[in-house]
């Protein structure tokens, strides 16, 4: 019964462990758009060179 339960377990943690990394990845894609839109947004504004909307 014992081995059971932690294959079950198991299979539950991969699944929750797969549905966050799934979750993840769109996050970081629309982080990946929003920064992109900026970057082309204030790219195109000929203010000097370096104004950039980020401090990196």
């Amino acid at each position: 019964m014992v081995p059971l339960l932690l294959v079950l377990l198991l299979i539950l943690i991969l699944f929750g462990a797969g549905f966050a990394l799934k979750i993840l990845w769109w996050v970081a894609l629309a982080v990946l758009v929003i920064w992109l839109i900026g970057f082309v947004a204030r790219g195109a504004s000929g203010s000097g060179g370096r104004g950039r909307w980020y401090r990196w």
